[in-house]
C-alpha cells in the first residue's frame, strides 16, 4: 500500500535521506578535524546527513600529479574523517541493504510501450514486477543507459538514443534513489539532450542523486555521499567513453571518463568523507559473458586504490561476480563485472539474441564492526528476466524465480532467437554465477 509522504519519510515507506554532494579537500583534513569546517546536519529518521560546499571547503580540482600512490597511501581514515552530530540517535541499525538494477535500454518498442491509449505517457510497467526488491532496500541504484531528453526533441531508439521523461518518473516511483547516467550513449542527442536531462532531474525530481552527467565543473569536482544508518557511502560513476561523440568544447566536464587521475583523486576525497566507497563503470565488451583484459586492468586499479564494491554495466548480458586484491576485510574489492540489461527490446536476430533478455539485481548488505570498520557482511545476485510483449504497458520485467517455461514462449524474444527459453536462462546463470545463483 502506498504510504503518504511524512517528516522523515518517503511514499516508498522507508528513511528519506536527501542526497550530500561533498566538496572536500584532503590536505585539509585537520581544519574539519580540528572544527573549522563549517556544515549543515539535518536528521532524518535513523541518519545524519551532513553536507559541505565549495565555498566552505575551498575548490579542489585534480591535477597530474595525483597518483596511484598518493591515492592508496592518503593519511585520511574514513572512519574519523567526518564525526557526525546532532541529534542522538539509539538503537541504531549497523547494517545496509544495498541494490542495483542493471541496463534501462529505451528500444523503440520499450519507448512505444509508454504510450498509453488516452495519449499520455507511462513507464511503471516496467518495474512493476520488482518494485518491492527495490524499495526494501536501503539504497537503490540503477544504470540509465540512455538520456532522457525529452518527447521535445523526439523519442528515439538505437542508435542515437533519448528517452522520455516520464521514464524518469517511473524510476523515482519505483522507489530508486541513485541514477547512474554515465554511459556510451550520454551524448546520442548532443548538448540539447543532457541538459534537458540534468534540468529535468532537477526540477522534478530534487532528491534524486543522478550521477555521471553534469552542468558545472563544480558539481563534477564533488563527490556523491549518501548516509544510511550512521554508514557514509560514496558513489562514483564513469564510462569508457560516448561512442565517439567529442564532449561539447564548453562542457568537458559533461560526463565522466575513466582516467585514472581524475578516479584516483575522486577516490582520495572520497576516502576523507566516507566509509565505504562504491564504483560504478561502464565498461566491458558487448555480448561477451567472460571479463575483457580492460575490465580486469581497471578491477585491480580499483583494487589497488582501496575501493570496496564495483557495479559495473555496459556489455548488456550477465558476467561473472569475484572479488580482486584480496578478500573481505583484507584490501579486497568486490567487482560485478555486469549485472546485464534490467529492460531492453533488442532488434537483432539469431541464436544467443536471447541471452539479452537476461540480467541480476546485484545484492550487497555492507556492516560496521565492532571495530568501526565497515565491510561487506553479504552479497548475491536476483536473476531477472525482460519479458518482450507488444502493446502499451506490456513490456515488463520478472525475477526469474517468478518465470516460467509459459510466460517464455509467450516472449516475442522468440521470433528473433528461437533458443530463448526458462531453462536457457537457469543455465546461463549457472554457468555465469555459479554458486552464486540460488535457484
Amino acid at each position: 500500500m502506498k504510504q503518504t509522504k511524512a517528516e522523515g519519510r518517503t511514499d516508498r515507506g522507508k528513511p528519506s535521506i536527501r542526497p550530500v554532494r561533498i566538496v572536500f579537500l584532503w590536505l585539509m583534513t585537520f581544519l574539519v578535524l580540528t572544527g573549522c569546517g563549517k556544515s549543515d546536519r539535518v536528521p532524518a529518521g535513523n541518519d545524519v546527513v551532513t553536507m559541505y560546499t565549495p565555498s566552505e571547503m575551498g575548490d579542489f580540482r585534480p591535477s597530474d600529479s595525483v597518483s596511484q600512490e598518493e591515492a592508496t597511501t592518503s593519511p585520511v581514515e574514513p572512519s574519523d574523517a567526518v564525526e557526525p552530530v546532532g541529534a542522538e540517535v539509539t538503537d541504531r541499525d549497523n547494517r545496509v541493504k544495498i541494490l542495483m538494477a542493471g541496463d534501462i535500454l529505451l528500444h523503440e518498442r520499450v519507448s512505444d510501450s509508454g504510450e498509453m491509449p488516452d495519449g499520455t505517457y507511462n513507464y511503471n510497467h516496467l518495474f512493476a514486477n520488482l518494485k518491492q526488491e527495490i524499495t526494501s532496500a536501503d539504497l537503490a541504484l540503477v544504470n540509465q543507459e540512455v538520456i532522457l531528453g525529452g518527447r521535445e526533441i523526439g523519442l528515439s531508439g538505437y542508435p542515437s538514443f533519448n528517452g522520455a521523461y516520464e521514464v524518469g518518473d517511473a524510476l523515482a516511483e519505483a522507489g530508486f534513489d541513485v541514477v547512474l547516467h554515465a554511459t556510451n550513449h550520454a551524448l546520442d542527442r548532443g548538448k540539447k539532450g543532457l541538459l534537458n536531462c540534468i534540468a529535468y532531474w532537477k526540477t522534478k525530481h530534487p532528491d534524486m542523486g543522478v550521477l555521471g552527467i553534469q552542468e558545472s565543473e563544480e558539481e563534477q569536482d564533488s563527490v556523491y555521499v549518501k548516509e544510511i544508518n550512521g554508514i557514509r557511502i560514496a558513489i562514483l560513476n564513469y564510462t569508457y567513453g560516448t561512442n565517439g561523440i567529442p564532449l561539447p568544447s564548453d562542457m568537458p566536464f559533461a560526463v565522466n571518463l575513466l582516467n585514472k587521475t581524475q578516479v584516483a583523486a575522486d577516490v582520495i576525497k572520497a576516502k576523507a568523507v566516507a566509509d565505504f566507497i562504491i564504483v560504478c563503470p561502464h565498461w566491458g565488451t558487448e555480448y561477451i559473458y567472460g571479463i575483457s583484459d580492460y575490465q580486469r586492468e581497471w578491477a585491480e586499479y580499483f583494487a589497488s586504490l582501496g575501493v570496496n564494491l564495483v557495479l559495473g554495466t555496459h556489455p548488456h548480458v550477465i558476467e561473472p561476480v569475484e572479488w580482486v586484491g584480496g578478500e573481505n576485510g583484507n584490501g579486497g574489492t568486490l567487482v560485478y563485472y555486469s549485472i546485464g540489461n534490467f529492460i531492453n527490446a533488442t532488434n537483432e536476430n539469431g541464436s544467443g539474441v536471447g541471452g539479452r533478455m537476461l540480467g541480476a539485481l546485484a545484492e550487497v548488505t555492507i556492516q560496521r564492526n565492532s571495530d568501526g570498520s565497515v565491510t561487506i557482511a553479504d552479497y548475491g545476485v536476483l536473476p531477472t528476466v525482460t519479458h518482450l510483449k507488444t502493446g502499451a504497458g506490456q513490456i515488463t520485467t520478472y525475477k526469474l524465480q517468478d518465470y516460467t517455461e509459459a510466460l517464455a514462449e509467450e516472449n516475442e524474444i522468440r521470433n528473433q532467437d528461437s533458443g530463448f527459453s526458462y531453462q536457457y536462462c537457469v543455465e546461463l546463470c549457472r554457468e555465469v554465477f555459479g554458486k552464486l545463483y540460488k535457484e
